[in-house]
């Protein structure tokens, strides 16, 4: 059963005309889901909201002016009372991601199956209800941040102000205000949950939302997380990358049988202690390190990782990592997928040194694209003739002009939310074949977090034995949906 009710507005409301601003094209449906033998009634509200800003002229106020219309998914669970129940705010990364993949993937009350390593789903794919959803325990609203999904400068504006740090976070940000103070839930345990470059976007909202509104949050949910973009910077000068690449590096050469028998537990270790200590070492003493140390440190690498003593003599003991992921099956003529590392697939000229195409990537945008058209349309009854941008170059180049001079980091941010907002509590998850968030790299910051020791509890880890959206593998789904379950409820302090 599905009722539809749309907002009133002008007959061409969502079409560029000379006589009508945007407005809201929100409509509203109904549905239910069984979970655990309960069943959900649920209102979902979905279109484009319209972002307005105070703007003066010449020192005179000249009214809110519309700047941006957002694609917004809420769903509401029917007769809950607002001050107990949380909501929790969820979206993507890229930059120019839009929130398909945890909307579709992991959260939502009905999610796409997309098959997994070696049993994908042919076309046209299916949608199914989702008996894992957060919705059981949290109200949702995925957000497509501006030019992502149906979103879009309104006409006469700039897109390119919201394709940057800041811009990206003040936009976001005032969905979040908007859609909390429209909808009577500034009582409402609240939570983000971002993935990729949506966990730097989270840790830079938390502080955001409190320094610019008071918005205090109960929790952070942070998948595949990047912090501080130093630790993924391959370039010259730079050798943290390499070292805290390794773990997964030796996990992914690991679940291609390049390890034999030993226990993936085993190895980890193995890699984690050579990456706090030898290696780093060895890199730092350059040309200063002797024959002997360097073919020592050569040959552990060359374990480890899976590539010949050749491959990283010849690479000065620094592994690229989508050098990596095209070499280390080179010899059974595949390349390993960056975002799952899981996935293998043929290339058109097996001399490359970096690869085509991330086979990772390409098992998955199908798929979830096939399963968000036909969702909006079919199910949510929302209606655009705009391409839905899965994922957009069109964000680029992205614009960290905040950060000139410094490198690219919210660790302080979050650590500065966390000082100020004792009760935050942040929730991580890695998965140890993500070959685009290392879990290591991930790790070394968060060790780094200039909170208060008493803080450091407020932070839980999850591990999964999959890639960047470890959803993809169906174990790690399930499991994963308990996790983030479970932390909603602990963290919603009722």
């Amino acid at each position: 059963m599905t009722d539809k009710t749309t907002d009133e507005q002008p007959e061409d409301a969502g079409k560029d005309s000379a006589q009508d601003l945007p407005t809201d094209d929100l409509v509203t449906t109904r549905h239910s889901i069984t979970v655990k033998r309960r069943k959900l009634n649920y209102t979902t509200t979905t279109g484009r909201v319209v972002l307005r800003q105070e703007v003066l002229t010449e020192g005179t106020f000249d009214g809110h002016q519309p700047k941006a219309e957002v694609f917004v998914t809420a769903y509401t669970l029917d007769g809950a009372d607002p001050a107990r129940r949380p909501v929790t705010f969820a979206f993507n990364g890229g930059p120019g991601s839009s929130s398909v993949w945890l909307h579709l993937g992991l959260l939502g009350p009905r999610r796409v199956v997309s098959g997994d390593v070696g049993d994908l789903a042919p076309p046209p794919y299916d949608l199914v209800d989702n008996a894992e959803t957060l919705l059981a325990h949290s109200d949702l609203v995925f957000i497509d941040p501006v030019s992502t999904g149906y979103s879009r400068a309104v006409k006469g504006e700039k897109p390119g102000q919201y394709h940057g740090f800041q811009g990206d976070l003040e936009s976001v940000g005032e969905v979040v205000r908007l859609w909390t103070s429209r909808n009577g839930r500034w009582m409402s345990p609240k939570f983000l949950a971002g993935e990729s470059y949506g966990t730097t976007r989270a840790a830079g909202l938390a502080d955001y939302l409190q320094t610019r509104y008071g918005m205090y949050l109960n929790g952070l949910m942070l998948i595949s997380s990047v912090l501080d973009f130093t630790t993924l910077d391959f370039s010259e000068g730079n050798d943290l990358p390499h070292t805290l690449f390794l773990p997964t590096y030796a996990a992914i050469a690991h679940y291609h049988g390049l390890h034999g028998d030993r226990p993936l537990e085993e190895v980890l270790a193995d890699a984690e202690d050579f990456a706090s200590r030898d290696y780093p070492w060895a890199l730092a003493r350059g040309n200063r390190l002797t024959a002997e140390e360097r073919e020592a440190t050569v040959t552990r690498l060359a374990s480890l990782t899976g590539l010949s003593v050749d491959y990283v003599d010849r690479v000065d003991l620094r592994i690229e990592h989508v050098r990596f992921f095209t070499e280390l099956l080179r010899d059974r003529r595949q390349v390993v997928g960056r975002l799952d590392s899981r996935f293998t697939g043929p290339e058109d000229d097996y001399g490359r040194e970096h690869f085509s195409q991330d086979p990772s990537y390409s098992a998955i945008l199908g798929p979830y694209t096939a399963a968000l058209n036909h969702y909006v349309r079919a199910e949510l009854g929302y209606e655009n003739d705009l391409p839905y941008e899965i994922l957009t170059g069109n964000v680029r180049p992205w614009s960290y002009k905040e950060f000139e001079g410094k490198h690219v980091t919210v660790a302080d941010k979050l650590a500065a939310a966390m000082r100020a907002n004792p009760h935050l509590k942040v929730h991580i998850a890695y998965g140890h074949l993500d070959g685009a968030t290392p879990y290591y790299a991930a790790e070394h910051v968060v060790a780094h977090l200039r909170v208060p020791a008493a803080l450091h509890a407020n932070i839980e880890h999850a591990y999964y034995p999959a890639g960047h959206m470890m959803y993809v593998h169906e174990p790690s789904r399930v499991q994963q949906s308990k996790d983030l379950a479970a932390f909603v409820q602990s963290a919603s302090n009722r």
